[in-house]
């Protein structure tokens, strides 16, 4: 992820040893790819990893498998039916795979959706993992490692950035769980993924709860953004600006406001009918993101809150605070 991240190499497969990789992916393909036959409780459960080139696909890829998935690195989409078809031929010896599906197999990139389909079809429990990072990230991380992007051709590192960015816009929008690491370093992002997939039993819905400053920036990885600056700001309070909304002081402050409460209480109605729309249509990851000016007061202290309304709901939530301690 950040400069820190010297394990991945960008654009460089460091998952060798599960497949060869692009052309040569070494998968059998003994079977007719039809699962007709196959119990349905034997087909194994799919995470399909995707992204940024450097934004961290390998470092998730070896996180999954340290947590026990069968994982293939940059297998061809149009073979990920038949590895999961094996999976289901295997009794019960692989129950959970992780496919990594990115621009190194660019020729192969068309075939995704097509394979995703036959994967529904089939009645195939799927889900993607989108890692993101901005381009300044980007552009740092292949800098660091003197390695061209796959995409760049005779240009420059940001054209092949924007080429696959746009190439993988589609996928993103997608993708039940995206992850920006522009911030991050290795240690965070194992333990991004840690807090998904560790659990024994998957939840119906996960949720995290981000308190951010816009003056830093939106967070890419929102679902859901709310703007608390309109609450006075604690920041102008001399006795309070030196804490945080962790502070007993400073939430009191913020929700003693005209507004505030009744916000809580109708925001976290909301979120009660769209966490239920996430979980009809299969969604089982949301990314809130609330936003002050500096992300330390307000923000922090709203996110604790509907944090709490939200496990009292029944979703499992993680609360980040992005900006807090920045200033």
């Amino acid at each position: 992820m950040n400069e820190h991240e010297g394990q991945e190499s960008p654009g460089q497969d460091d998952l060798g040893q599960e497949s060869q990789g692009g052309d040569g992916a070494q998968v059998s393909t003994g079977t007719n790819g039809d699962a007709a036959g196959i119990p349905e409780a034997a087909i194994p459960e799919l995470v399909i990893i995707s992204g940024m080139s450097g934004a961290g696909r390998s470092t998730a890829a070896k996180c999954l498998e340290d947590l026990g998935w069968f994982v293939v690195d940059n297998l061809p989409p149009a073979l990920i039916p038949t590895m999961v078809e094996l999976g289901a031929r295997s009794q019960g010896n692989v129950a959970r795979i992780a496919v990594v599906v990115d621009v190194r197999g660019r020729r192969f990139f068309d075939n995704l959706r097509e394979s995703l389909a036959d994967l529904e079809a089939k009645h195939v429990t799927r889900r993607i993992v989108f890692l993101e990072s901005s381009d300044d990230a980007l552009v740092r991380r292949f800098e660091s490692v003197r390695r061209p992007h796959p995409l760049q051709g005779d240009g420059r590192i940001v054209d092949g950035i924007a080429a696959e960015r746009e190439l993988l816009r589609e996928l993103r929008g997608d993708a039940d769980l995206v992850i920006d690491t522009s911030s991050l370093n290795v240690h965070e992002l194992r333990a991004k993924m840690d807090a998904q997939f560790a659990g024994e039993e998957e939840p119906e819905l996960r949720a995290t709860v981000m308190s951010f400053g816009f003056k830093y920036g939106l967070p890419v990885d929102a679902d859901l953004v709310v703007d608390m600056r309109f609450l006075p700001n604690p920041h102008w309070v001399p006795e309070l600006r030196p804490y945080t909304g962790l502070n007993e002081e400073v939430s009191a402050y913020v929700f003693n406001q005209p507004g505030a409460k009744e916000f809580i209480d109708r925001y976290s109605e909301l979120l009660q009918l769209i966490a239920a729309g996430y979980r009809r249509e299969g969604k089982r990851y949301v990314t809130i993101a609330v936003g002050c000016t500096g992300g330390k007061h307000r923000s922090v202290a709203t996110s604790e809150k509907l944090a709490a309304r939200l496990v009292s709901q029944g979703v499992e939530t993680v609360v980040v605070h992005r900006d807090m301690g920045r200033e």
